[in-house]
């Protein structure tokens, strides 16, 4: 599993691709800040 992995790694990093966020930053604030709210209810 260690060598596909580091194959994996090899190959992407031929071609490595920019990140872009695809969603505006108040929906990704919005949705931690849900998810921040049930661990909190879960405690």
């Amino acid at each position: 599993m260690i060598k596909a992995i580091k194959d994996y790694i090899d190959a992407h990093n031929q071609n490595p691709h920019i990140f872009v966020w695809t969603a505006p930053v108040e929906r990704i604030l919005a949705k931690i800040n849900k998810c921040k709210e049930a661990l909190d209810a879960l405690h």
